[in-house]
């Protein structure tokens, strides 16, 4: 089973910038020093600097698995959408703070590959953990064709 982890991909591209310049190991340090400072600082209110979450892919022999982690997300408050080569999961989650309620909402978009068979995709919330099922289309199986004798 390989295990992929989707992150954010705008700053984590491993690609070499331009033609043949090589990338610095270093490279990405300072933004995400920028990134962990903007979140710290971003306010007392602990709001989530962004609208996004980690999803882990996890690809099998007959299916993929999509696996996020939800916690304080009721299920009615989960949609999974799967549009275009796309899984769309938006959440929502509600913060009781004093007198007051807080609305969080959370949203990714994962591609996906061309071998998954769309209208067979299943969905289960347990713990705080959304897992999507995605299974795979079968394989173009070659038929052997006996030859008869006459």
């Amino acid at each position: 089973m390989r295990i992929v982890r989707y992150t954010y991909p705008e700053s984590r591209s491993l690609a070499p910038a331009s033609g043949l310049s090589l990338r610095s190991p270093w490279a990405g340090l300072e933004s995400e020093i920028d990134r962990f400072f903007e979140s710290a600082l971003s306010g007392s209110t602990g709001a989530p600097l962004d609208n996004r979450f980690n999803v882990d892919l996890y690809d099998g022999k007959d299916h993929t698995y999509v696996r996020a982690e939800l916690p304080g997300v009721t299920r009615d408050d989960i949609n999974v959408e799967m549009v275009e080569g796309y899984l769309t999961i938006q959440a929502a989650r509600k913060q009781q703070t004093g007198d007051r309620e807080e609305s969080f909402s959370f949203s990714r978009s994962v591609s996906i590959p061309d071998e998954v068979q769309p209208d067979k995709v299943t969905a289960a919330y347990e713990n705080g953990v959304l897992t999507v099922t995605l299974p795979k289309k079968e394989a173009v199986q070659p038929k052997k064709v006996s030859i008869a004798v006459k």
